[in-house]
């Protein structure tokens, strides 16, 4: 798989795309031991790359964090015609084939990670991994803390399992909007799991957002953009396993 040579350095935090472009522009790049002064050079695995000297290690697979939308499908198509993640993706990337890991509802907004690594994405998303992810919600109601003492020790979805959060906060009870704001983590993530924990309790949820994703934040990324994970995140990832409060 060819990628432009730009988007490689970047990807390898030597710096910014733009800074990565003006260092190819003044030759301070060299591919296979030539200088590439040519903006959209692509370049493979195989490729030896150096700036300034200096060989860059290349990363054989690309790892975006999405701070997904509302309205939008975490898929790479959808039959309806809907918006969807892989359209939020640069030409580049959709070249790369990224998939979602996981999914969020169409209606939930906050972290997604896309991929094009088989072994990564199933790390991500085994339960026995125990990766955690931290929810905020706006539920009907002002919450009780009975509601919360019961999404703490478990409730039944669907009269077929139980299903627990590892921790629940009550971040704020609007009085006078009969709302409430809660954030809960949790280590699984069956289909539409928050919103069903919610209504079990009769505190239904009216906006759900994933604000964390194990370490990873939304820090830095605004709503329907994405940013490469650092090759740090990406192995701290790989050995992460959540460690109970």
């Amino acid at each position: 798989m060819l990628e432009r040579l730009q988007k490689v350095l970047a990807n390898h935090q030597v710096a910014s795309r733009r800074k990565c472009e003006t260092l190819i522009l003044e030759g301070r790049v060299k591919v296979n031991g030539n200088i590439v002064t040519e903006l959209g050079t692509k370049v493979s695995l195989s490729d030896h790359i150096e700036v300034d000297g200096k060989k860059i290690i290349k990363q054989a697979f690309t790892y975006v964090l999405m701070n997904k939308p509302r309205g939008v499908i975490s898929s790479v198509s959808d039959d309806k015609g809907r918006k969807t993640v892989f359209d939020l993706l640069s030409k580049e990337d959709q070249e790369s084939r990224l998939y979602p890991v996981g999914r969020l509802d169409y209606d939930t907004a906050g972290i997604l990670l896309m991929t094009n690594d088989g072994a990564f994405m199933q790390k991500m998303t085994h339960p026995k991994h125990q990766i955690d992810k931290v929810y905020r919600t706006i539920c009907q109601g002002i919450i009780t803390r009975d509601a919360v003492k019961k999404l703490k020790t478990g409730v039944s979805i669907g009269g077929k399992h139980i299903v627990k959060g590892v921790d629940v906060r009550v971040l704020e009870r609007r009085i006078p909007m009969k709302t409430s704001y809660v954030e809960i983590v949790l280590i699984d993530g069956k289909y539409h799991q928050v919103k069903e924990m919610f209504a079990s309790v009769g505190f239904p949820v009216v906006k759900l957002t994933r604000v964390k994703y194990a370490f990873l934040d939304l820090e830095g990324v605004k709503r329907g953009f994405y940013r490469y994970l650092k090759v740090h995140e990406v192995k701290k990832l790989f050995g992460y396993q959540f460690k109970h409060r």
